[in-house]
Parts: structure tokens; C-alpha cells; sequence
């Protein structure tokens, strides 16, 4: 069976990782606008490199859970998995899975705003890191920012339309495109959330708890 899957922020919240759109998740704490756009880098490239030296540092500290654990697992079976995750964290790498698709790009990755030149980022990154292909005092962040367009998105809807199974686990269904990618799935489709996400009714299937325990159950059905 082809299986096409997406990941949002719920599949890392139980390795430690914080959450952005619950009850004090990250952009109750912070302006999106001053750490996740390009205008805010623009005004000020040192708040957005601590913003996300302090996320760097939370990702290198957490560990793959259950759930990044179970997807691995079933993607080294017999069905053909295609992992697309929301998530810029490393911890899907970190569990065994390979291949997986960042449509939002990747935390620990650097990027030339300049020459769009891409490298492993160091643990803390500053405004005067030159990159390392063209020297350019504008590296930043191998993340994708509000207003900018998520990558790989060919792929991705080519994944979703042609499986037979499209399952979102841990995803709030707020942010696009990403919760439209429901509606390009031509086979089955499943929501795994700890509660029902705004794009709930456009799926044919729910199970709901924990993504550490409802993950791994269902994988375990599958295999």
C-alpha cells in the first residue's frame, strides 16, 4: 500500500519540543512578525538568529519519541511510505526515518539570503557568520517564513494525490498550504490529533490521544 504521510508540531510536543498554536505555545511568547518573516530579519537579523539559536539548542536536547520511532519502523516495511513532515526539528532523521520531505524547511540547516548557498548550521548562528560560498554576511535560518513558499510542494501534492492512504498526525490544520493537502488525496485519508483539528470533517477516518501512543497502535495494525 502506498502511503503518503504529513507530521505536524503534535508528533515532537512529547519529546519536549514546543508547540506554536496551543495554550502558551511559541507564538503566544513571541511576534511571529518580528521572528518569522522576512521583514523581521530584515529589521533585525539578531532577534530572529537568538529566536532560533534557542530552538536549535531545545532540538539537540530532545530525543526521537514513540511516534518518530513507529513511523520509522513502518517506513522500513512492506508498505511504500512517503513522509512529508511541517516540522523543522531533526528528530524524524534521528529515528531512522530516511527521506523525509521538510516542506518548512530545516532548523538544523543554514542558507545564504544571498546566494541561496546551504550548509549545516552550527549550533549558535549570528548576523556576522559569513556563508561560506560567497562570504556574504547574510546567512539565516534553512527555514521557510510566513509569506514565504513552502518547499518541494510538487512533490508533496504528487505524494498526497496518488496514495492510498493520506494520514496528518499532530497538525492544527491552520497554517496553508499544508491543511489543504487533504483535499488532494484521491485514496483513504486519517486525522491522528490529540483533539480534532479545524480540517476534522475532511477526513474520512479519526483517532485521537496521544500522538506516543495512538501512532505506534495504529502502526502496529499495519504492519
Amino acid at each position: 500500500m502506498k502511503i503518503t504521510i504529513l507530521t505536524g508540531a503534535g508528533v515532537s510536543a512529547e519529546s519536549g519540543l514546543g508547540t506554536f498554536r496551543d495554550a502558551g505555545g511559541l507564538w503566544t511568547q513571541y511576534d511571529l512578525n518580528d521572528v518569522a518573516t522576512p521583514e523581521g530579519f530584515a529589521r533585525n537579523p539578531a532577534l530572529v538568529h537568538d529566536f532560533y539559536n534557542a530552538r536549535r539548542a531545545n532540538c539537540a536536547e530532545a530525543s526521537p519519541n514513540a511516534a518518530h520511532e513507529a513511523l520509522a519502523a513502518l517506513a522500513a516495511g512492506a508498505h511504500d511510505v512517503t513522509l512529508i513532515t511541517q516540522n523543522i526539528d531533526d528528530l524524524h532523521h534521528r529515528a531512522g526515518s530516511p527521506d523525509v520531505i521538510h516542506m518548512h524547511g530545516e532548523l538544523m540547516r543554514a542558507l545564504c539570503a544571498q546566494c541561496d548557498a546551504r550548509w549545516d548550521a552550527p549550533l549558535v548562528m549570528s548576523p556576522q557568520d559569513p556563508c561560506p560560498a560567497c562570504s556574504a554576511k547574510a546567512t539565516r535560518p534553512d527555514v521557510v517564513w510566513f509569506g514565504e513558499i513552502p518547499y518541494h510542494m510538487d512533490a508533496i501534492a504528487q505524494a498526497v494525490a496518488t496514495a492510498d492512504l493520506f494520514v496528518a498526525i499532530g497538525t492544527s490544520a491552520e497554517v496553508y498550504p499544508a491543511a489543504g493537502l487533504v483535499e488532494l488525496a484521491q485514496g483513504q485519508t486519517l486525522e491522528i490529533n490529540l483533539e480534532p483539528s479545524a480540517r476534522a470533517n475532511a477526513f474520512d477516518a479519526h483517532r485521537f490521544g496521544p500522538a506516543t501512543q495512538v501512532v505506534p497502535a495504529w502502526v502496529a495494525e499495519l504492519r
